[in-house]
């Protein structure tokens, strides 16, 4: 699955369904449910501007999922501070022109850590057992039950 990573505490803020659009100097065609990793930096400035305990924070994790649905592009300064509320982001990412709108924010229950990359790139997240490899270890545990009742 794909997988963006966004600094800290915006990938919060994107979880809980506060930030709806993440700012960036380039665009993207990719539409549809990513993930979100938070990586080890956290913006201590935002932190502080925003009164955001840094201390709660997860970080070098993946910590939920997002719908890109579509891509603003920003025209002007004035445009960019009208959706301040949108973005959170102050006058130091104002050159970024494109705002990705997204929706339908999911957090996961147990993050998942995960070492970030630049731009959208392939999550390879392994998952548990298979139903396969659990009949295969009962098997072999009920195997191993009855050989040693047996000696």
């Amino acid at each position: 699955m794909k997988c963006l990573s966004v600094s800290q505490p915006f990938a919060d803020l994107i979880i809980s369904g506060k930030k709806i659009i993440e700012l960036r100097t380039w665009n993207t065609k990719f539409r549809g449910e990513f993930l979100v990793h938070a990586p080890i930096k956290i913006r201590r400035d935002v932190c502080k501007r925003l009164k955001i305990d840094e201390s709660n924070l997860q970080k070098g994790v993946i910590i939920g999922k997002v719908e890109i649905y579509d891509v603003k592009y920003y025209h002007s300064l004035k445009e960019i501070r009208n959706d301040s509320d949108k973005h959170f982001a102050d006058k130091s990412y104002f050159h970024h022109r494109y705002g990705f709108l997204l929706r339908n924010p999911q957090s996961l229950r147990i993050p998942i850590p995960y070492k970030g990359s630049l731009g959208f790139f392939d999550a390879k997240i392994q998952s548990g057992p298979s139903r396969k490899d659990i009949k295969s270890d009962l098997f072999e545990e009920e195997y191993r039950y009855q050989w040693v009742g047996k000696h």
